[in-house]
């Protein structure tokens, strides 16, 4: 990825990134759900964020201080890990990422938009449309599919417009804000 969109190679830029997701998923409904201690909210999602990061495949965008992405660049018959705990403050997170496990998509390689956002004080302001179309424009010169999960219906109607589909009805956990996994194919160049 170029210009203000690297790959994070540092522990500034990843505290820059994790930092702004905070920020941008602060007042959201599904982290207030799935980290329902407000006391103890931020440092879960640092943790989320951060073990996202640590993935071998993870590629991110940043945009100044203002928007982030990480992406991970999936394998063929990759998946994500999926223990977790059935009890305890991390349980929710567990039985989020077992009702998704099986739309997400291990048959071709791909790259998973696994969280982007735009810190608070800068969203409605085009900022996240432009870092999407950024990373698709990186998947469609490498020939990758791409998928993700839509957290809002705000958010969907965004990846609609990006040629995103919906792969099924919403996902719904509980009492949880249902989540909208999405496919958009492969464009391009053929893979690598």
């Amino acid at each position: 990825m170029n210009g203000d969109t690297t790959h994070a190679s540092s522990a500034v830029r990843s505290s820059v990134i994790v930092e702004i997701l905070v920020s941008a998923f602060g007042a959201d409904p599904l982290a207030a759900w799935l980290f329902p201690d407000p006391a103890r909210r931020t440092g879960y999602q640092e943790g989320f964020y951060r073990s996202l990061l640590d993935h071998p495949g993870a590629e991110t965008q940043l945009t100044g201080t203002e928007g982030a992405a990480i992406w991970l660049r999936l394998k063929a018959n990759e998946t994500l890990p999926g223990d977790g705990p059935t009890a305890g403050p991390l349980a929710r997170l567990a039985a989020v990422g077992a009702a998704l496990a099986d739309r997400h998509p291990v048959e071709e390689p791909h790259r998973y938009l696994a969280v982007m956002g735009v810190a608070a004080g800068s969203q409605g302001r085009g900022i996240g449309a432009a870092m999407l179309r950024q990373g698709l424009e990186v998947a469609d010169r490498d020939g990758d599919a791409v998928y993700l999960e839509a957290s809002s219906a705000r958010s969907r109607d965004l990846y609609l417009r990006h040629r995103f589909a919906d792969l099924g009805e919403p996902v719904r956990v509980d009492d949880a804000p249902p989540l909208f996994p999405m496919r958009r194919p492969a464009t391009g160049s053929v893979h690598k």
